[in-house]
């Protein structure tokens, strides 16, 4: 019988999310709210631990105030049985700066991996959204012999010009032989000409070399300090770089429309999106799997609550998500992800649209396809999301594809 190893996990939070601005104006990217009642690090984190893998540290940087406290409030684990899940800021143990990569995180983080000893270290980004065992992962790595293993998710080839593309031996599709960033001239997958494989921002490294490793990258002037475009091509240059097709990982209770899902929720309109997978009857990212939970922290507030049923003022909600706290009082909402502690009056009408937490809207009120942050008041027969010149002219942000943007702490008027 094989030994268990000692596995220590690294969550990589330091994020600063450009992309999602405004929503990553007062907070990091892995602490933005998604899905109602959780935290986009939670997703990560539940993985690690329902792989348990039960020794984390989550390496943060940038605005990190709301996501360490929700780390330090949710996360808390059995002390008594060695069990943590600690969030670790930039120490400045090697010098006089902040993080210059994720590869300097973990270099600037060495001390942890010294007194923990492991035998291997699972590295995970935190701002994706999907479910993952990565104790199957670690089982492929070990069988393998490689001293890394990245994680990698089929993808159509047209859209591989926006990934780090994996491209396997030929006669070894287990053996990374390039690792290209963002190529224009992709290759096709042998068993699927018309996919690539892009990395996941996943990985698993033989700990010994993964020290080696991003200590010979801190004395490299001319590395960014990058996990993906500096560490993983060093370990494929030299052969010890293999790969784990994610359609492999087989999570319990997984259906097959999200078995493979993975969204990494870095714009605007990719996070919006993803919010919208989990409200369809059938969702496309199924929330209520209860043998793979997804776990975040327990406010303490009442049930969601739904009043008024007369003719023309009827509180409900359809085709959505309302969270505890919330209070719907004669409004609709429809096609809507709604966050704890909002409240909803007398014929405000809320549609494909996604509120944080303690969003007031106030009577007859519009929102249609917005991101409202946590505590904006909408006041009387405002409208948001209908006329998107006049929401510009307020100073929120409109994608290209229609979405508007309150930001928190913003007053409207109007």
């Amino acid at each position: 019988m094989r030994a268990t190893p000692r596995v220590l996990a690294i969550v990589l939070a330091g994020g600063e999310g450009k992309r999602l601005m405004p929503l990553t104006t007062h907070r990091a990217k892995p602490a933005v709210p998604f899905g109602g009642i959780y935290r986009l690090v939670d997703f990560a984190l539940s993985n690690v631990i329902n792989s348990q893998y039960l020794h984390v540290i989550v390496l943060t940087q940038y605005k990190s105030h709301s996501l360490d406290r929700h780390v330090s409030k949710t996360w808390r684990m059995s002390a008594i049985l060695g069990h943590y899940v600690a969030a670790v800021p930039a120490q400045q143990r090697v010098g006089k700066h902040w993080y210059l990569g994720s590869a300097d995180a973990i270099y600037q983080g060495l001390n942890i991996i010294e007194d923990e000893r492991p035998d291997y270290v699972v590295v995970v980004g935190a701002d994706h959204v999907y479910r993952m065992d990565f104790s199957q992962m670690m089982e492929a790595h070990i069988d393998s012999g490689a001293e890394l293993t990245v994680a990698g998710i089929r993808q159509p080839i047209e859209l591989a010009d926006q990934f780090g593309v994996i491209e396997t031996a030929d006669g070894d599709p287990a053996r990374i032989a390039a690792f290209r960033e963002k190529p224009s001239d992709p290759v096709g997958l042998a068993d699927s000409p018309g996919e690539v494989l892009a990395s996941m921002g996943n990985y698993i490294f033989d700990a010994k070399a993964l020290v080696d490793a991003v200590t010979a990258d801190a004395d490299n002037p001319h590395s960014r300090h990058d996990m993906g475009g500096d560490i993983v091509p060093a370990f494929v240059e030299r052969g010890t770089a293999g790969v784990y097709d994610f359609i492999r990982n087989d999570v319990p209770g997984s259906a097959p429309r999200d078995k493979d899902y993975w969204r990494d929720v870095g714009s605007i309109d990719a996070y919006y999106d993803a919010n919208q997978d989990l409200i369809a009857i059938e969702p496309v990212f199924n929330l209520y799997n209860s043998a793979w939970p997804l776990h975040t922290g327990n406010t303490g507030l009442p049930p969601a609550k739904f009043v008024h049923a007369g003719p023309g003022r009827l509180g409900h909600a359809a085709d959505s998500i309302v969270s505890h706290g919330t209070v719907v009082s004669g409004a609709t909402v429809a096609g809507s992800v709604v966050s704890p502690g909002c409240r909803l009056h007398s014929w405000a009408q809320v549609t494909d649209s996604v509120l944080f937490d303690g969003v007031l809207v106030q009577r007859y009120a519009q929102i249609h396809k917005a991101i409202i942050d946590k505590y904006v008041v909408v006041p009387e027969r405002c409208r948001i999301g209908l006329d998107h010149e006049h929401d510009r002219a307020r100073g929120f942000t409109v994608t290209e594809s229609g979405i508007t943007v309150v930001p928190k702490g913003a007053v409207l008027t109007e």
